[in-house]
């Protein structure tokens, strides 16, 4: 069981991570600025795919953002940035931050469920106590 104040940081981050995930990143994709289509087309993205991209990026934030759903929304959102990555790389552009940000994503969750940490480490999970088995 996480302490609280790891619960806490662990939501705090958590917010942090998806708020960059949806207003920052998520939302302009359906937002016409200055400079959006030489940045897209440096990246070599048509300006068609951005609001299929950006309902991709908001809805695994949101799931990452759902108790029940987070550990998917965490694995999707991954999966995202993976790809965020490869593009990043393809343009010869700044390939890092995707990875923070996953980074980011993960810790937050492992801070809200200790167990991950000890998955991520090698540890396995512990399993519960069976009450009843130890007497038989």
């Amino acid at each position: 069981m996480p302490s609280k104040a790891q619960r806490i940081a662990g939501w705090i981050l958590t917010g942090l991570v998806a708020l960059f995930l949806i207003v920052v990143s998520g939302v302009p994709k359906f937002i016409d600025f200055p400079g959006k289509a030489d940045m897209m087309a440096k990246l070599q993205i048509p300006l068609h795919l951005l609001p299929t991209l950006g309902v991709l990026e908001i809805s695994v934030a949101v799931l990452y953002l759902i108790p029940r759903t987070a550990f998917l929304g965490a694995i999707l959102t991954t999966g995202y940035l993976g790809g965020a990555v490869w593009t990043h790389l393809r343009a010869d552009d700044v390939w890092f931050f995707p990875i923070i940000i996953g980074v980011l994503m993960w810790l937050s969750l492992a801070l809200r469920h200790p167990v991950i940490f000890r998955l991520a480490l090698g540890q396995g999970a512990v399993a519960p106590s069976v009450q009843g088995a130890s007497q038989q």
